[in-house]
């Protein structure tokens, strides 16, 4: 592979996706070059600023207003507001000789031929020999782009697809072009990879590509069953969302959010493009979505879609669902299904997704008949689009949020049983599906010495996924690798002497059986010789917390000693986690809050997904951290301490942190917020962490690891430090920024990080906070309103402010 350093990209293109690309870059600290149209003609604000076309700030305003845009756009373009600086604005006209200084220049321009040839005849006259030039196209053929052009554009260009948006769905596309090199394709899948945190997949240069053919089939099929069946949007979104392991905006939300036109325009250009594809009929626009389009109710973009957004006769807003038969809005429908009763309470995915297909009931009609669909669509697109299954998996996966592909799930179900179900149904999928299971194959993916393998076609035979050969995998080493289990954990020998602990509870809630998982990890580890221990899943949570139902359960019976004692033995368990004998790292992606906070504090070191959303958040459910979550804080900012003085603005800011419930929005805030020590790193790559987290074991463990000591230098400035926080407590809830209970909980908080009632500043040991913790929280559990946001949390799933 070519030795490239990508140190500056051009991003040609400020639209949604073009200023999205150019902040994600920044995310991982590559300068950029941001690039737009200049102005036809000056608006209202310019003129009355007495501005002229010539103007720097006119010649500037698209490009700047997108930027300005994203940068307010929620969630949130960027890990942080710092990022944006690494962000050059500019035009076509001014500054397209900068290109000459940039190792990539990434075109993201309309989706149209002529338009792009225009900005390349540009880019041929600037860009520095050798340097990759991709475009975002969505669809447009490779060879069409490269015509014409010079032998060095053609070798080192590529299709880069990136979706929408690019910080947060993980799939880039790589299409090569008739003439791209093998090394210009290598870099790009390595880098995507490894430093845009990219799942990254190598497509053919077929109509839509992957995850467009089959995920825009499976949204305007699905749409023409909907229809056939008479289901309501109501319905099918609560089916075909996070139920089933897809994102929470399930078909019409996606829908309005991506806008209806996009998803138009590509289905009409698919049912144009495919003459030859035998299901090329479920292209064709269903009665709705015509109607829809014709009326201009794209979605977000035009204030209404399949839901609109009004407000109700107090003045509140109030979102409308459209009803498919009338096309008139109204309230919201709730599904009312027996499939989902009985299978909602099933945590494990795989089994909540066999319960709900295998339901007789509408709602595992619906699912059946649009998954046989798009198992059968999949099948018939191999060698098609791609020439392994597993291909199809990722990019729809990662593209539209889903957590397993089409194949897996189709194994979840049982491939012979499913096909014998689908040729009944009359979705008989294509001949290759019948060899496998004829060469006694039985699913599509299977492990082999603990790698994920998948079914090669052509071979007929099992081979390991390319690229993840360096990757820990848990599911593939389920049937090998397990070491000890109980009903919340498993403990897996995943090579080279490291353990991983795995929570597989509800949300990764911290109960009973994830202390005695953890607790069994760390004494296996220090008396069997292992090198020492992950804590870690591939799950979308790491962990929201402590299990808030046992107690609730015990605050309304008052049992205060159950308490006291569940509390002890989470700080204890986390303690031990500390003092350890051999180094314990958490490996972090999505929430890690509370108790999941508090765990990964008491890590040797946390090798986070950038994608952790970390924070202490016990206030929102009336309490404070007290599974030594208040006590590290107060430990880390102690550490902090110049010349012996206590720096309160650094106490303050911890303070505020807990007591305001603060929580990361990515691993760079995780650092500035005190949560990352110096030994803990991050991963773009949410596949890689475990196995990153793996390698800071090994290399804590090389480095001679020795347990650290208990300390009982913690220094804390008792009744004047109390003193001075309450001032401000007091401000908050005159202000009316806090309630008088967040304002009682913020006291606790306040008492603990300064050592209690004592008389002068002074030095305190770790258990000296830890029951004060303790204290803390256990007279808040008496407390009705703490009660009442529990209970809130736990039955209505939403958060009090009482």
């Amino acid at each position: 592979m070519k030795n490239r350093k990508i140190n500056r990209v051009a991003v040609l293109g400020s639209g949604v996706m073009g200023s999205r690309i150019a902040l994600h870059f920044a995310n991982i600290g590559v300068e950029v070059l941001l690039l737009d149209i200049v102005p036809k003609e000056l608006d209202e604000k310019e003129k009355a600023a007495g501005l002229t076309l010539e103007s720097k700030a006119v010649r500037n305003r698209i490009v700047d207003t997108a930027l300005k845009t994203t940068l307010k756009s929620k969630p949130s373009a960027i890990y942080h507001s710092k990022v944006a600086k690494l962000v050059t604005t500019g035009n076509f006209t001014d500054d397209m000789p900068k290109i000459a200084n940039c190792d990539w220049t990434i075109e993201v321009v309309v989706e149209r031929l002529d338009i792009k040839k225009i900005i390349f005849d540009e880019v041929e006259k600037y860009r520095k020999p050798g340097t990759l030039i991709t475009s975002n196209t969505s669809g447009i053929p490779m060879q069409f782009m490269t015509e014409g052009r010079s032998e060095d554009f053609r070798k080192n260009f590529c299709g880069t697809h990136f979706f929408n948006p690019p910080r947060y769905l993980r799939l880039l596309e790589i299409i090569p072009g008739p003439d791209t090199t093998k090394d210009v394709v290598d870099f790009l899948m390595h880098y995507g990879d490894l430093y845009l945190g990219k799942e990254t997949v190598l497509c053919k240069d077929t109509p839509a590509f992957i995850a467009n053919r089959i995920g825009v089939y499976s949204i305007i099929s699905a749409m023409h069953t909907i229809e056939e069946m008479g289901m309501t949007v109501g319905e099918v979104d609560k089916l075909t969302g996070p139920l089933i392991g897809r994102a929470k905006s399930a078909t019409f939300r996606t829908m309005d959010v991506v806008g209806l036109d996009t998803i138009v325009n590509v289905a009409n250009n698919l049912y144009e493009g495919l003459p030859h594809d035998e299901s090329r009929e479920r292209f064709k626009l269903p009665r709705v979505v015509s109607e829809l389009s014709e009326r201009g109710w794209l979605g977000d973009k035009t204030k209404q879609g399949y839901f609109k957004k009004t407000k109700d006769e107090n003045g509140k807003k109030k979102i409308l669902e459209l009803n498919l038969g009338t096309l008139e809005y109204g309230d919201r429908t709730k599904a009312k299904f027996k499939a989902v009763e009985v299978a909602k309470d099933i945590e494990d995915l795989k089994e909540r997704i066999f319960k709900l297909v295998n339901f007789d009931d509408k709602a595992g009609e619906f699912l059946r008949t649009t998954f046989y669909d798009v198992f059968k669509y999949c099948s018939f697109r191999m060698p098609e689009i791609a020439d392994d299954l597993y291909k199809i998996d990722q990019a729809v996966a990662a593209g539209f949020g889903w957590e397993m592909g089409p194949f897996q799930t189709w194994d979840i179900l049982g491939v012979k049983d499913t096909v014998e179900k689908m040729e009944a149904a009359g979705q008989k999928p294509a001949q290759w599906v019948y060899d496998m299971l004829a060469s006694g194959a039985e699913t599509f993916y299977s492990a082999i010495d603990g790698k994920k393998a998948y079914y090669h076609i052509e071979k007929q035979s099992y081979e390991v996924v390319p690229g993840t050969e360096s990757l820990v995998l848990l599911e593939s080493l389920k049937e090998t690798n397990v070491v000890w289990q109980n009903a919340g954990t498993t403990l897996y020998d995943i090579g080279d002497g490291v353990l991983n602990l795995e929570f597989h509870t509800k949300m990764n809630s911290i109960g009973a059986e994830v202390i005695e998982g953890l607790n069994t990890a760390i004494t296996r580890a220090e008396e069997e010789g292992w090198k020492g221990l992950v804590i870690g899943n591939e799950s979308q949570q790491f962990s929201a917390g402590a299990n808030l139902a046992m107690l609730f359960m015990f605050a309304c019976d008052q049992e205060w000693d159950e308490i006291n004692m569940m509390i002890a033995q989470f700080q204890n368990t986390m303690m031990r986690m500390r003092y350890s004998d051999v180094p314990v790292v958490a490996a972090t992606s999505g929430l890690a809050l509370g108790g999941g906070c508090e765990l990964s504090l008491h890590s040797d070191a946390i090798q986070a997904h950038t994608e952790t959303y970390m924070g202490l958040v016990e206030v929102g459910v009336g309490l404070i951290p007290a599974g030594g979550g208040t006590k590290e804080l107060t430990l880390r900012v102690s550490d902090r301490y110049m010349n012996g003085d206590v720096e309160f603005n650094a106490l303050q800011e911890a303070f505020m942190n807990i007591a305001t419930a603060k929580v990361a929005t990515s691993a760079y805030e995780m650092k500035e917020m005190g949560f990352m020590n110096a030994t803990s790193a991050f991963t773009l790559n949410r596949s890689r962490v475990i196995a990153d987290a793996k390698q800071k074991v090994l290399e804590l463990d090389a480095a001679g690891y020795t347990q650290p000591f208990k300390r009982k230098d913690i220094k804390v400035h008792g009744r004047s430090g109390i003193a001075t926080f309450e001032a401000g407590i007091a401000g908050m809830q005159y202000g009316h920024w806090a309630s008088e209970h967040d304002a009682k909980i913020a006291r606790k908080v306040n008492y603990v990080m300064n050592g209690g009632d004592l008389s002068m500043p002074t030095t305190v040991s770790e258990q000296y906070l830890l029951d004060l913790e303790r204290e803390a929280f256990l007279s808040l559990c008496g407390e009705q309103k703490t009660l009442e946001r529990i209970q809130s949390i736990l039955f209505k799933g939403k958060p009090l402010r009482n």
